[in-house]
């Protein structure tokens, strides 16, 4: 191993330790949104690359209802109301989008919406 690969890795590690949980969701729903993009734009007889897209962005919905729903969680009471609520969305939404009697657009506006209050930007009036 040379020295650039060996400084890249340790740097790789460094970076990986200082994330935060609020950096680490906005990783992961930007990772879930791009796939949800890419899916939706495939030959409509491409439905596996959709159907993965969907699953693995319930899966990670689930994560969050189930981290609002614990007791011990410190957000706020209404926030994780809100967000338990954006999981119920997405949940159904997610059943009519595989039913093919919905788009994604509502499941990518939801992530997108949520990656910004994760990056501390509001919308505009």
């Amino acid at each position: 191993m040379n020295a650039s690969t060996m400084a890249r890795n340790a740097y790789g590690a460094a970076g990986q330790a200082s994330r935060t949980p609020r950096s680490t969701e906005y990783a992961l729903l930007a990772k879930v949104t791009a796939r949800l993009k890419e899916a939706d734009k495939r030959d409509p007889l491409a439905f596996p690359a959709l159907a993965a897209a969907i699953e693995q962005n319930r899966k990670l919905w689930l994560r969050f209802a189930m981290d609002v729903a614990d007791p011990d969680n410190g957000l706020p009471r209404d926030l994780r109301a809100r967000i338990f609520y954006l999981y119920e969305i997405v949940q159904q939404h997610s059943g009519k989008v595989l039913a093919r009697t919905a788009d994604t657009d509502l499941l990518i506006d939801i992530n997108t919406a949520v990656m910004r209050g994760l990056a501390g930007q509001r919308d505009a009036p």
